[in-house]
């Protein structure tokens, strides 16, 4: 029997969580695909926090939250995060990035992640800036 390789894991931005909520077919089966291959699913606190109210109304998000692993804001990915927020915005002569995506493109890049997003413009712009050297791919929802 063949060993194959582990698959790379994917990180969750804040337009996947609200893609989830909404049940979006799309969003649902890469959620799936991502369970069945046994991928890590990671989900930075920030991007929950920009998303959760809590209410009877995220039953759907609080089931694709389950099979998540719930990324803490240490301060190493909150100080990185803060240095590409300024380095994006001295290169691009524009205002700061946010905050959350830059939390996005950090974790991934820790965890030689993808990401799955509704805006792969900025998250984009954040990777050029951090030039990592693997690049996180970007799924868009």
């Amino acid at each position: 029997m063949r060993a194959s390789a582990p698959r790379a894991a994917i990180v969750y931005d804040a337009g996947a969580l609200i893609a989830a909520e909404a049940n979006q077919p799309r969003m649902w089966r890469l959620h799936r695909q991502a369970l069945d291959e046994k991928r890590r699913i990671i989900v930075p606190v920030p991007v929950l926090a920009q998303v959760w109210r809590g209410s009877a109304r995220q039953a759907s998000l609080a089931r694709l939250l389950f099979g998540c692993e719930i990324a803490d804001m240490t301060e190493r990915i909150g100080k990185e995060a803060g240095v590409l927020c300024g380095r994006t915005a001295t290169r691009r002569r524009t205002a700061p990035m946010d905050v959350v995506d830059a939390t996005v493109v950090v974790v991934a890049i820790m965890a030689a992640a993808a990401i799955v997003t509704s805006d792969p413009d900025d998250l984009a712009a954040l990777t050029d800036v951090a030039d990592p050297v693997i690049r996180p791919a970007l799924i868009k929802i």
